[in-house]
């Protein structure tokens, strides 16, 4: 009876250990709990015995099969609830390099090397007798630079969300446990201190200096005390800021200095900083989407939260129709500058897009699955609009 009694504590202690896999997953911990809740409680003799036999080598195996639940249902989340922007699937590799990826947030580095190679093309294209192909190597030391930050960024934001990506994002490394947090903070550090030393030693002071506060918004925005995260406005005055301000101005800027050409405003630039703002803005606002149900259980004020999904994503399209107007008056009033016809018709189309993925998210009832599509086709939508960029 005392090994009996010594084996139902630790049952116990298992099931009290394992009692955070009931917000993670609380269809497998219902089916979990189904077994504790079939002690026997008014039996006796032998029938005591072989039940309560039964009852201590069920919750024995009971770590063994919370943990093989755990894993299917984070797979099945991952997969069906919410494979998220990068359009990971519940691939269960672990193998580092296949973590390291998804650390980096793969729809995040496509926005910027997209956005780079755009900003630098445009620049080269109005300045065909400036081009010096041995800048090339100088060039890509400086896209290695930018994606380094976006590493940090997202990186660091990982590790400090550990416990709300548990929930909504269950397929990040670090919440998966496929990357240690100890791992996690090398790679940060690491490919902060990379992209600093690569801008430092190659593009001058400005450009330092813009490099740094992109890397201090970041931090600021993810790391306690200030955590910028939690309130709604500052969180998204970040992410724009980042995204459409700095990103645009300092590579447009570093490629005219590179170029040796003063640095001036142009229409293009002027246009594509202010749109890409807009845009960042609302994918701010628009991200937190899929993530309601995390953000709302470690208190994260987000726009979502506040008004509601089906509100936030009103807004979001309202905003994006805004831009996408803007862009057609842009392109009548500087029509000496701009392709008119291209600039008019491809905003034209990409709107019709925008409102067919409207009407699809409306039609499925703002559900979770149709949110993630939505939230997808949002950044789509962004990667289309340096494509047309180059061409107008």
């Amino acid at each position: 009876m005392l090994s009996a009694g010594h084996a139902i504590v630790q049952g116990q202690q298992s099931l009290r250990q394992n009692r955070s896999f009931q917000v993670s997953c609380p269809h497998a911990f219902r089916s979990a709990h189904t077994i504790t809740s079939q002690r026997p409680r008014s039996v006796s003799g032998l029938q005591h015995k072989v039940t309560q036999q039964q009852y201590i080598q069920q919750h024995l195996q009971l770590p063994r099969q919370q943990q093989q639940q755990r894993l299917i249902c984070s797979q099945a989340s991952a997969s069906s609830a919410y494979s998220g922007p990068d359009g990971w699937s519940g691939d269960s590799s672990s193998s580092f390099l296949s973590a390291f990826w998804r650390f980096l947030r793969p729809h995040t580095i496509r926005g910027t090397i997209l956005g780079t190679s755009a900003v630098v093309t445009k620049v080269l294209l109005n300045n065909l007798d400036a081009i010096d192909w041995g800048l090339l190597p100088r060039a890509l030391m400086g896209l290695v630079a930018l994606l380094c930050g976006n590493g940090y960024i997202v990186g660091i934001n990982q590790i400090y969300d550990v416990d709300i990506d548990a929930v909504n994002k269950p397929f990040l490394p670090v919440a998966a446990g496929d990357l240690s947090p100890g791992t996690a903070w090398v790679l940060v550090l690491g490919l902060a201190a990379a992209g600093l030393s690569i801008v430092a030693t190659n593009f001058g002071n400005l450009i330092t200096a813009l490099y740094g506060c992109g890397l201090f918004l970041g931090t600021i925005y993810s790391v306690p005390p200030l955590r910028l995260k939690r309130f709604a406005v500052p969180a998204f005055l970040i992410i724009a800021t980042v995204r459409g301000f700095l990103l645009n101005f300092g590579v447009y800027s570093a490629t005219r200095a590179a170029l040796q050409l003063p640095f001036e405003w142009s229409p293009a630039i002027l246009f594509i900083t202010c749109f890409v703002t807009m845009f960042a803005t609302v994918i701010a606002i628009t991200k937190d989407l899929p993530d309601i149900e995390g953000d709302r259980a470690n208190n994260i004020s987000t726009f979502a939260t506040r008004l509601g999904v089906k509100n936030v994503s009103l807004l979001g399209v309202g905003m994006l129709l805004m831009n996408y107007v803007m862009a057609g008056v842009f392109a009548f009033k500087y029509s000496s500058y701009f392709n008119v016809p291209v600039m008019v018709g491809a905003h034209a189309l990409l709107a019709v897009v925008l409102l067919l993925r409207t009407t699809k998210l409306a039609a499925a009832g703002y559900t979770q699955a149709a949110v993630t599509s939505f939230y997808r086709w949002i950044w789509n939508l962004f990667y289309s609009e340096y494509l047309v960029y180059v061409l107008i």
